[in-house]
């Protein structure tokens, strides 16, 4: 199936830990869509930031179920699920979220 990038690469992760991962194992995290393999993953990234990936690793977030309460009584519901992908560039490559800023 030919998935759009912007339908695969929800949002890069910025974070303290991908920040720092980033500049010691030229690692980037990315917030990726739920059914998107490392196959699309990689093309998606390679193809919009024009860098060479190495490695793909993915994680899959289940959502938690959270309770509130309020003067109408208690309401349960769940945060939505979502899944990460953390990509290993090519040696002297990187990627600048923060150029068009």
């Amino acid at each position: 199936m030919n998935k759009m990038i912007h339908q695969i690469l929800v949002k890069p992760l910025i974070t303290e830990k991908v920040t720092e991962s980033q500049e010691q194992k030229n690692r980037y995290g990315f917030v990726v869509a739920l059914n998107a393999n490392k196959i699309e993953i990689a093309n998606a990234i390679e193809k919009k930031f024009n860098v060479e990936v190495v490695k793909v690793r993915t994680v899959r977030h289940q959502g938690k179920t959270k309770t509130q309460f309020t003067k109408g009584g208690r309401f349960t519901g769940r945060t939505p699920k979502f899944k990460k992908a953390y990509v290993t560039l090519k040696e002297g490559q990187k990627i600048d979220f923060f150029e068009n800023v």
